[in-house]
């Protein structure tokens, strides 16, 4: 449904992105996962038709985006990163404006718009005036102006951005099913923890370039022996690691580290003792996951950068 083949965009001598290529396909989401400015939404705007690639191609549902842009869009659904200037509509009236826009049929809009609305826990909401809903709502109400008429390709940027905990799992089961329907899912986020268990694949950008892309089980293997251990301090005191333990980051009273398997049993003995002590005020050993492994992916290569 979606294929970006070694795609460049330069802005002066900066390479926004370089070289990209992935493929999304109908029922499947696909992560495109990166620190800030990693390229993230350059590459979202150039397959949506707001930038040009430099060179490469951009198919979208069997259509050139680079060069029938226009014609493209009609067939992709996107959530953009910047909110929706919706001030003086209710949720319900801006989705059914948004869908009759885009061709829908008023009823069918209707009837999609009320169950996505009760199935985020949003039915409250839905008459109410935007400007009088925070941003979290808000959020969430750009999804379903994004999804009013199904398409066959739905690109979200942060589509979670602000939304709280509970709607924020909700958000994910309904992205899912957008998927589940045929629809190819594009999702840029720089939350990795979310991202492992909400995408089939994961395509992960450094500087304008893949770094490497796969499945969340393909990205972990190399960690399969490894643990990760998260310590929070009590109040006034900074977390220690056990001795010989390799830190990933400490911040704000709590350290994550990763630790081999074959110490678990030595690691658990010392963190009961520090919590005993009072050093730590509690502790977790649980396996290493996606977040470590891109951390530690992210880490190589800015060691390879710097020297």
């Amino acid at each position: 449904m979606l294929a970006v083949h070694e795609v460049t965009k330069r802005y002066g001598t900066i390479a926004a992105n370089e070289d990209v290529s992935l493929v999304v396909r109908s029922g499947e989401v696909v992560g495109l996962l990166g620190h800030n400015g990693a390229g993230k939404t350059t590459l979202v705007n150039q397959v949506v038709g707001i930038a040009r690639p430099d060179s490469g191609s951009i198919t979208v549902d069997g259509l050139d985006a680079v060069a029938r842009p226009e014609q493209a869009r009609r067939h992709c659904a996107v959530q953009a990163q910047a909110s929706v200037p919706i001030d003086g509509l209710t949720p319900a009236l801006a989705v059914e404006l948004v869908g009759r826009i885009r061709g829908g049929n008023k009823a069918d809009v209707r009837g999609r718009a009320a169950a996505r609305f009760e199935r985020l826990d949003m039915t409250a909401w839905k008459d109410r005036p935007t400007d009088k809903l925070s941003g979290g709502v808000k959020r969430l109400v750009a999804y379903c102006l994004a999804v009013a008429v199904p398409t066959p390709v739905v690109v979200l940027d942060e589509p979670t951005n602000d939304v709280d905990p509970v709607r924020r799992r909700l958000l994910w089961q309904e992205i899912r099913r957008e998927a589940d329907s045929g629809a190819a899912v594009l999702l840029v986020t720089h939350n990795v923890h979310e991202a492992e268990h909400a995408v089939d694949r994961l395509v992960v950008l450094e500087g304008g370039r893949v770094l490497t892309q796969g499945t969340p089980s393909q990205l972990t293997a190399g960690l399969r022996d490894r643990l990760r251990l998260e310590l929070r301090s009590s109040p006034g005191r900074r977390p220690a690691p056990p001795p010989g333990v390799e830190v990933n980051d400490a911040r704000d009273g709590l350290l994550n580290a990763t630790v081999s398997a074959d110490d678990a049993e030595h690691v658990m003995s010392w963190a009961r003792a520090a919590q005993r002590n009072g050093e730590i005020e509690t502790f977790a050993i649980q396996p290493a996951s996606l977040e470590d492994a891109y951390v530690q992916l992210t880490a190589a290569v800015a060691e390879e950068a710097a020297g």
